[in-house]
This record gives C-alpha cells, structure tokens and sequence, in this order.
C-alpha cells in the first residue's frame, strides 16, 4: 500500500482508502460545461450565459466526503484564438487534458463529431478514463440520441456515453456515481473544508462580468475584463471597488450609458448577486477605464490572471 495513501480508521474499526482526484471538464463553447460544474459540486462555482466565452478561466470546484475528494475543474470553450486572451483561454482547455484523472468531455445534441477535431484527437489519446457527457437531451428525440451516441463512439470508441440534460439534472447522478468509482486512492489534495481554490475576489470578477455578459452585446462583452482594487471585509460588511476595463473611449460610452443608467443596473444586480454569495451587506462601486488592447498585452494578461505561453 502507497504509504501516502491516507488510511481512515472508521467507529467499527474498519480501515478504508481515502481517494482524490482530478475532474476536468472540456469541450466547445456553448456546450453546458458550467452547468454540469454547478451541479456535480452543487454549488455555483462557475458563471452561466448563453453567450460563448463565458469562462474564461480554469476554475475548481471541490466536493468532500469523510472519504473522497473530487476536484472538479471548469474550462473556457476550445476555440481558435485570434488574440493573446484566447490562446490563454486555449492553454487552460489543453492543460486540462494533461492532469486529469477523469476527463469529462462536454457536447449536446447539436454539435457535430468533427467540430474542432485536432483537440478531440488529443482527447482519444488521453490515458485516462473519459466520460463523454451529450448534453441537452431534452432538446432531442429518442431517434436522434441514438444515432449520436452511434457516431460519437465511433469517434471516441474507448469513451463512456452519457446523455444527460445538465439544465434540468437529468442523469447527473449516474454521472457522479461513474466519477466517484473511477477516482483513486490518494490523501486529499486541499483542506476538506474548501470548496474552490480560488479568492473571494475572483468571484466578484465573475459576477460582475457575468452581468456585462447578459446585459451587452456585440463586442462589449469580449472586449472587457474586470478587477477588485478594494476588497475590505467587516463582520456584517463588505467594501467593495471594482474597475471594468475596456478598449476603447465609445466602450466605455456604452458600459457606462446615458446618465449612467447601463452601469447602474449592472452595480445593482451584481451587488444582490454578491450578498447571496458573501451571506453579508455588500457596498460594491464601479468604475469604468480605458486599457488600449489589453486582450494582445502580455502584463494586462498577466495581471488579470491569464496563463501565458
């Protein structure tokens, strides 16, 4: 027995393994890999739109038991990058194949097998298991999911199918049943009690951009990145400053809007969003500046948290 497996003495006496691992969740834009995240952690780690590009970073959800821990890790879409900020994102997605102890490979009902097909023949050659998730079966019919789970086996034959609606949790449980069989013997990776690697203002990041994402069209989404200048957390309070940073001076016209009504919406509902997650009165305000194209500057990317070749 690997002496650093961790040994758990239970109150009959009997000893069992403790086992961790790695989950990582992959696949295209827009295929519901945040919300499988959610709801295998059961919490809301990762930010949801309907827009591609949501995430943009590798984000961790854990979940702990007396004896496993399961880190769950989100990824951005696998796209063809035309900017700094995308191969970054693209760096995330390939990285995830490469420390994985159960892949997680996202699709649904619309996507063709041979959509982006130099990172599913990186996926083929993973070594370890991988669980093909088809997502949005409710969007389908009996007919139509057979012959997707045909085509997707001849494209990953040593993959495990699952069909499952990740919206309305259906099959989730037979997914998370599956995962918690294939996970190895290991002493735990992070404290038992945490259940994300990242800060709190991370999550403030996430929560703002994602009402940017809802609230924007067009480039403005794309083009913006938020960080937290003021952090300062009290008892009952948190003292919050966040700067949006876009592009351009006419970005700037339209996040901020006539007489600051666009901005204002964007502060009032992301600062509801922040006191359900905090638990505590949030007093949150925002700025707006100009970075000239920060998504191609390597020490923006940096600052933001992006990994660089």
């Amino acid at each position: 027995m690997d002496s650093k497996t961790d040994i758990i003495n239970t109150d009959g006496g009997e000893q069992r393994i403790h086992r961790s691992g790695f989950v990582n969740i992959v696949g295209n834009p827009n295929v519901g890999k945040s919300t499988l995240m959610n709801r295998l952690v059961g919490e809301r780690i990762s930010i949801i739109t309907s827009k591609a590009q949501t995430t943009r970073h590798r984000i961790l959800g854990i979940v702990n038991t007396d004896e496993l821990q399961i880190v769950y890790s989100d990824t951005p879409g696998v796209l063809r990058p035309n900017y700094k900020l995308q191969q970054s994102m693209l760096n995330f997605s390939q990285s995830a194949l490469d420390d994985a102890d159960v892949l997680l490979y996202v699709t649904d009902v619309v996507e063709k097998t041979d959509k982006n097909e130099d990172f599913l023949h990186r996926v083929q050659k993973a070594e370890c298991p991988v669980l093909l998730i088809i997502n949005k079966i409710d969007l389908s019919n009996q007919q139509e999911l057979e012959s997707m789970v045909e085509k997707w086996h001849e494209a990953l034959p040593k993959a495990e199918i699952y069909p499952i609606s990740a919206q309305a949790g259906f099959n989730i449980d037979k997914v998370r049943a599956r995962v918690e069989e294939l996970i190895p013997p290991s002493p735990p990776y992070f404290d038992k009690d945490a259940l994300t690697d990242r800060p709190a203002r991370f999550f403030v990041t996430e929560i703002i951009r994602e009402k940017i994402l809802l609230y924007y069209q067009k480039e403005i989404p794309y083009a913006v990145e938020v960080i937290v200048e003021v952090f300062d957390e009290q008892e009952d309070t948190i003292r919050i400053k966040a700067v949006i940073v876009a592009e351009r001076d006419s970005q700037k016209g339209i996040i901020i809007g006539h007489k600051g009504q666009a901005l204002k919406k964007v502060g009032t509902t992301a600062r509801k969003d922040l006191e359900r997650f905090f638990g505590k009165k949030v007093f949150l305000e925002i700025f707006v500046k100009i970075e000239s194209d920060w998504r191609n500057r390597d020490n923006m990317l940096r600052q933001f948290g992006y990994q660089l070749d």
